[in-house]
């Protein structure tokens, strides 16, 4: 068993969230010429969803850190001159294309693995492949239908070769198109010098540890291992020799690793302030978000109407480097519904009010209407403070 380093440096658990605001690219000023790809480069993964209330979450990702980028730019940004690829990493996710080698260990893995929830008809397979050689890029559809019948997960047997193939990694998925993914060769969509599996595990865990612990600025074993659904001894086996640095978080009341480079410089600068999207890095994590910001969230879209407490797609409000409150949104023409709005404290009302502003106007609606506010108090305030923004 590897002794590990005791932690040298203590961090405050305000050191802690700073620290990851600023690796997530949410506080300090954001590198605008880098755009899109540079968030999803310091990232190294944007999750994929298919809700879709203000945008879809790929889009609200670098909308929160970027501001009012067009969101023909972010699909473009991802996808064109092959920049990123999709594939299962926290969930599925685009990732950057530096990446495909790393995610060897996976392929190797899937190409392993014994059993299936789907059976492969005979042939299909290698019919999928020559098909795409010959006409690819193609979505499922085009590839002969994605399922057998209307029931979600009732598959196709072209469906179920392709997206094997996918785990395999003998195909890419190059885009989305109308949220269809587009399948194309690797051979293909991935450049030749980095078109290998030849890393074996242990390279690929701590490529992936590192750029977790550098995506996440601080974190635990089992924040570290999330970041891209890692199991716990994948971690436990590499951490020691990835550059992460052993810490000690006051409060955390548990083992924690640090980028280095994060240490090296006190985080400063400008907060930004914005909705999040509950697939947001920053938060997806509900334990970790709880630890950093004494803040609890779940995403409710799939719980019954009925025992929803903050609404179908509640999204926190991030101001000051502290979620002050959540905005469950809608859409109607060119309005934004604020169908519930939960903020306890008075002071963080100006905050809401500007959150909802921008994303009205990244949206394209003209104007924001509050449905309701769960601190009756406070509804008036949010009120003047939404007239006086759009006067």
């Amino acid at each position: 068993m590897t002794t590990l380093p005791r932690p040298t440096t203590t961090l405050t658990a305000d050191d802690a969230r700073r620290i990851a605001l600023r690796a997530q690219g949410l506080l300090g000023a954001p590198d605008r010429r880098a755009g899109v790809r540079g968030v999803l480069r310091r990232l190294g993964a944007v999750q994929l969803d298919t809700i879709s209330v203000l945008a879809r979450s790929h889009e609200l990702v670098p909308y929160a850190r970027l501001g009012a980028v067009g969101r023909k730019a972010v699909e473009a940004a991802y996808w064109k001159d092959t920049h990123a690829f999709e594939y299962w990493s926290h969930a599925a996710c685009v990732l950057p294309i530096e990446e495909w080698p790393y995610f060897a260990f996976r392929r190797r893995a899937y190409r392993d693995r014994p059993h299936w929830n789907h059976e492969l008809p005979e042939g299909v397979y290698d019919q999928v492949i020559k098909q795409l050689r010959a006409e690819g890029p193609l979505t499922s559809t085009e590839l002969g239908g994605a399922k057998k019948t209307s029931d979600w997960w009732d598959w196709s047997g072209t469906k179920v070769a392709v997206e094997r193939a996918l785990m395999y990694g003998e195909v890419v998925c190059v885009e989305r198109r109308g949220w269809k993914r587009v399948y194309d060769l690797a051979e293909r969509a991935v450049p030749d010098t980095l078109l290998h599996d030849e890393l074996d595990d242990a390279e690929c865990l701590r490529r992936l540890v590192r750029q977790a612990g550098e995506s996440l600025g601080v974190g635990t074993r089992a924040d570290i291992a999330d970041y891209h659904r890692l199991k716990a001894e994948q971690v436990d086996a590499v951490i020691a020799d990835s550059g992460l640095v052993p810490v000690e978080v006051e409060g955390w009341g548990r083992p924690a690793w640090a980028d280095p480079a994060a240490l090296a410089t006190p985080p400063r600068g400008r907060h930004r302030t914005t909705l999040l999207s509950p697939f947001d890095s920053l938060i997806w994590e509900r334990a970790r978000t709880e630890r950093i910001f004494g803040f609890t969230h779940r995403l409710e879209a799939y719980v019954p109407r009925q025992k929803r407490v903050h609404g179908y797609f509640a999204m926190p409000v991030l101001a000051g480097g502290r979620l002050v409150g959540r905005v469950d949104p809608a859409r109607e023409g060119r309005t934004l519904v604020a169908r519930q709005v939960t903020v306890d404290d008075a002071k963080a009302v100006p905050a809401v009010a500007q959150a909802l502003i921008e994303a009205a106007a990244w949206v394209n609606c003209t104007d924001v209407r509050v449905e309701r506010v769960d601190a009756p108090a406070l509804r008036e305030p949010l009120a003047r403070e939404l007239a006086r923004a759009l006067a």
